[in-house]
């Protein structure tokens, strides 16, 4: 059997650990990212160690006929420790229990891992099986107990981390919930490579032929780890894919203020090593938004306002969408007419940036404040509501209109 699925499945899941190896860096005596990166690892030396390449190699290295089978066990072993432990401060409830519990499976796991180490050392097993060692050596005194003790272990650890992600899937939403729903896939496929194979053992004591069943069932570990490690990476992955999808929506709000388009160039150039960093990138983009804002404070027309949202409503949009068309096309009329600051109480609407932004929904971009004066919103979801405004008709209509009017630019 070919180990190039092996190498390939350790190849991907060892770049997503380098990619969290600077944070992990920063964070070093943050137990959370610790068992997060030690997974992640341990899965991908699984992967290495499984493959028949490997098993030959390190057989032939040591001089030691199937001495690559503890040390495949001790792995996985070790890969279910990290697994249950994550999990444990993944959840995070109070401190003391979870450091409670995450020592009572590092010492178990641990336990564990050295008596499979004896046992094989007691042991004999001449004869090298890189595939079948398991039902082949199922009868001989000390190596039956080392698979089996590897077996419970294993099985153990599986089905506590599927009931403890699946109780928790209720519990969560959005990418947590979806890596949840990975994780409990992905070690439902692995419970079933461990029943198959106490199945094939328990078959080879009865006296019948079932080796075969033990070998027939390495895809589904193969696929299991694959979607576990996923459902780990999940989380990472998930607020970025965020962040990025947000950077891309906020893209004409931000030309509008502070791009080519509005003859403004205010944004300060970021370093190319920043170039990965999505959430900085993002920031980034809001601050340079929200400063566009701000310095239109004086030239929001709420006149310009109040004919764009009429017209919205018109057209057949709902209050609150006609309120956010309103809003964009006073923000793009002063962006791109370039006036000169209203005098005070001609009309203009003031903007609110920072702390003291309150939230009210996601389409309310517009709000009264506590002196009864219109504010603008500058929080995220309300920049996207505008972002994605400013590039309907109403709007392109109004700064048109403002454009071939009389009055200078």
């Amino acid at each position: 059997m070919s180990g190039l699925i092996y190498y390939l499945a350790a190849a991907v899941l060892w770049t997503g650990l380098a990619v969290q190896l600077p944070d992990l860096w920063r964070h070093w005596r943050d137990p959370l990212k610790q068992a997060f990166c030690a997974v992640i690892f341990l899965s991908g030396v699984c992967f290495v160690l499984g493959a028949p390449p490997t098993v030959a190699m390190v057989n032939g290295l040591t001089g030691i006929p199937n001495v690559a089978a503890p040390l495949t066990y001790g792995a996985v072993t070790a890969f279910s420790a990290a697994s249950l432990i994550l999990i444990v401060h993944w959840r995070g409830t109070d401190p003391v229990r979870v450091r409670r519990a995450s020592r009572g499976w590092l010492f178990s796991y641990l336990a564990v891992i050295a008596t499979l180490g004896i046992l094989f050392a007691l042991g004999r097993a001449p004869v090298e099986r890189r595939a079948d060692f398991d039902t082949y050596y199922a009868s001989t005194p000390f190596v039956r107990e080392m698979i089996v003790l590897y077996l419970v272990a294993y099985l153990v650890a599986a089905v506590t981390t599927t009931l403890l992600c699946w109780r928790w899937t209720r519990q969560v939403r959005r990418w947590t919930r979806g890596s949840l729903a990975l994780l409990v896939l992905g070690w439902l496929f692995i419970s079933a490579y461990g029943v198959v194979k106490v199945v094939a053992l328990t078959a080879h004591w009865l006296g019948r032929g079932w080796d075969d069943l033990s070998t027939s069932v390495a895809p589904l570990v193969a696929v299991g780890a694959c979607l576990a490690s996923a459902g780990y990476i999940l989380p990472v992955v998930g607020p970025r894919i965020d962040s990025a999808i947000t950077f891309v929506r906020l893209r004409p709000l931000f030309r509008l203020l502070a791009g080519p388009t509005s003859g403004r160039r205010f944004v300060a150039p970021l370093s190319w090593r920043t170039i990965g960093d999505v959430d900085l990138q993002l920031t980034a983009r809001e601050t340079a938004i929200r400063d566009g804002l701000k310095r239109l404070a004086g030239q929001l027309d709420d006149q310009v306002r109040l004919r764009a949202y009429r017209e919205a409503l018109a057209a057949g949009f709902r209050a609150a969408d006609a309120e956010v068309i309103g809003m964009a096309a006073m923000v793009a009329v002063a962006a791109l007419a370039g006036a000169p600051a209203r005098a005070a109480g001609s009309g203009t609407v003031g903007i609110t940036v920072g702390d003291i932004d309150v939230v009210v929904s996601v389409s309310a971009v517009a709000r009264r404040s506590a002196s009864g004066t219109r504010t603008l919103d500058t929080a995220q979801p309300s920049l996207l509501s505008l972002s994605r405004a400013v590039r309907t008709p109403i709007v392109d209509a109004a700064v048109q209109s403002r454009t071939t009017a009389v009055r200078p630019f």
